[in-house]
């Protein structure tokens, strides 16, 4: 208890130093815990880390699908996004009941969730694109160094327009939503693979930490790339 008082009381001297101290002190963020605060880079990096081998090769695989298959097969996607956070609010409802029926409460959330959103597809395309609008208007809030107290503001900006634009250019925002998603998975995935090697696992972290530019421009060029190969690789269709 003493040294880890001194370690958080400590002056930092560098960058470098910062940043091993910021990968000690980082929230322990489960695959399937709502988070408490607005997540930060520090805290994707610390859920990289957590990830089991299986969950990183997974999200690679569902990463280059969302990539390169995103607007072919949107709906199955959408549907699939649906039932994952209908599962995710199954497993909190049966945390917070206490209920011994874990796996059919997460079951039956999850169908009733993809149940609503296939005679809904244009209105769960605008929830996804207000989800990303809200996370990158809060990035910004915070990117140009405005008052964290109403970042709110920013994330409620990103998720209005983003929102809206999906019913407005509909083939182009589901390219693009897909493709950052997929861009996502992906890189969250090979983190979470490269953090598997020791040797790695430091120079890694520091770098990121240091260069903080890195993660969203990992996640950008994926991102763009995704959605020129959509675009060329992809027909018309409608809903």
């Amino acid at each position: 208890m003493v040294e880890l008082k001194r370690v958080e009381t400590a002056p930092l001297q560098d960058a470098a130093t910062q940043a091993a101290h910021a990968a000690t002190v980082l929230p322990q963020v489960g695959p399937v815990s709502f988070p408490t605060h607005w997540p930060a880079q520090a805290d994707l990096m610390s859920w990289c880390q957590q990830l089991g081998p299986g969950m990183a090769a997974l999200l690679v695989l569902l990463g280059l699908i969302y990539l390169l298959f995103g607007y072919n097969i949107f709906k199955l996607l959408v549907a699939f996004n649906a039932a994952v956070i209908g599962g995710m609010i199954g497993a909190e409802i049966a945390d917070r009941t206490h209920t011994a029926m874990l796996v059919p409460t997460i079951v039956s959330v999850a169908f009733i969730a993809v149940i609503i959103t296939l005679p809904l597809m244009k209105w769960a395309v605008a929830v996804i694109g207000g989800l990303f609008g809200a996370a990158l208007g809060a990035g910004l809030w915070r990117t140009f160094g405005q008052d964290p107290h109403f970042m709110w503001a920013g994330a409620a900006i990103g998720m209005v327009l983003f929102g809206l634009l999906s019913f407005i250019v509909f083939r182009g925002c589901v390219m693009t939503y897909m493709s950052l998603q997929g861009a996502t998975m992906l890189i969250v995935g090979l983190l979470g693979l490269v953090f598997k090697y020791n040797e790695l696992e430091p120079r890694v972290s520091q770098g990121m930490m240091l260069r903080p530019f890195l993660l969203p421009m990992a996640i950008l060029i994926p991102t763009v790339l995704g959605v020129m190969f959509q675009q060329n690789n992809s027909k018309p269709e409608k809903v």
